[in-house]
């Protein structure tokens, strides 16, 4: 597109509220045509940088988004990996921190920015977030820092004014603005009148490795929330499934359970069968430390895994992605205490 000297950046669309636009005629909201879009944002010939878009067709709504899309959003970065500097995926928000969670495992060794956005108003709207969202993204997604690197070469979510780790950030508001938080690491870019990034805080991968796609992913999950007067026949039935690979515990406050015997049973039994079960907190801030009550104790020496403070939108992509990998449970097991993209906080890792 022109001017050589720009930063090139891929816009995916793959669906979503951002890219709406109001039939003027009739009220109602049709589907993504980027003349339209161009028509809607003059402001996009100003972004210091060349894009080219491509469009799924037909659009995904994102809560109907699949593992199987992830699949063909990963392909389509890798595609076109070496002919841009950047990418930017326009999502729908209700499972973006899912996408943005599975991006951030499926591209190992990313070393250019993937920048997920949406917005909660359509952009044809007159008070919509999404220009702010796109324009934004589009100009991370094209930063250089003084050596000439891309400033951000990870997967992250941006929006209302914050860019955030991808798989830290949990949907909080259905109609907010600041629809995003990422409760347990700080943000890594603030915008303002200027956009003020967090450098210590941004991962860089390791010079000279190539990336790596991961496209198996593992759907054999299943998440159990705890709650008072929790039944050991429902329990027994969800779990009593061929084939099971991993369940996700979803606990209170920093690990804890109900001291059942037949729960702590089951969980033993969960891992004799090769069902690995890792622990997470059912709390927003904060993470699992199993051995701080007896109420949490007891899970950990029944064999199930500590989630640390990890969200539940990148636990199961980890999980799907570990499993998908080929790895059996004690493997996985042993990854998963591992900060493999910036995912949890462990010592000595970003």
């Amino acid at each position: 597109m022109g001017n050589a000297s720009k930063p090139r950046i891929l816009i995916v669309y793959t669906g979503g509220t951002i890219g709406m636009i109001e039939n003027p005629a009739t009220g109602a909201l049709e589907n993504f045509d980027f003349e339209s879009f161009r028509r809607y944002m003059p402001e996009l010939q100003q972004a210091g940088c060349d894009f080219d878009v491509l469009a799924f067709d037909p659009p995904i709504d994102s809560s109907d988004m699949e593992p199987r899309h992830w699949v063909s959003i990963a392909r389509t970065i890798c595609e076109h990996y070496e002919q841009f500097d950047g990418f930017v995926v326009l999502h729908g928000t209700d499972t973006m921190a899912y996408t943005a969670s599975a991006l951030s495992f499926m591209l190992e060794n990313l070393s250019k920015p993937v920048i997920v956005t949406g917005s909660q108003l359509p952009i044809g709207k007159l008070r919509t977030d999404g220009k702010e969202n796109l324009l934004t993204s589009l100009e991370i997604a094209a930063a250089r820092d003084e050596a000439g690197r891309p400033r951000v070469p990870e997967v992250c979510i941006y929006f209302d004014s914050r860019l955030m780790r991808g798989n830290r950030t949990t949907k909080v508001s259905t109609d907010g603005f600041d629809a995003f938080s990422s409760y347990n690491y700080p943000s890594l870019a603030r915008a303002g009148v200027d956009i003020h990034y967090r450098s210590d805080l941004i991962r860089r991968p390791a010079p000279g490795l190539q990336l790596t796609p991961h496209y198996a992913l593992d759907t054999r999950i299943v998440i159990v929330t705890l709650f008072p007067g929790l039944r050991a026949d429902y329990m027994r039935r969800l779990l009593d499934v061929e084939g099971l690979r991993a369940v996700i515990l979803q606990t209170y406050g920093a690990g804890n359970a109900p001291q059942l015997p037949w729960l702590v049973e089951m969980l033993r039994e969960l891992g004799q069968r090769g069902v690995l079960v890792v622990n997470l907190s059912q709390c927003k801030h904060g993470g699992v430390v199993m051995d701080r009550y007896e109420t949490g104790l007891q899970l950990l020496q029944a064999g199930v895994s500590g989630g640390y403070d990890s969200t539940i939108e990148c636990t199961v992509t980890k999980l799907m992605v570990l499993f998908g990998d080929g790895y059996d449970a004690r493997q996985v097991r042993q990854r998963m205490c591992c900060s493999l993209a910036g995912e949890i906080s462990v010592a000595g890792e970003n």
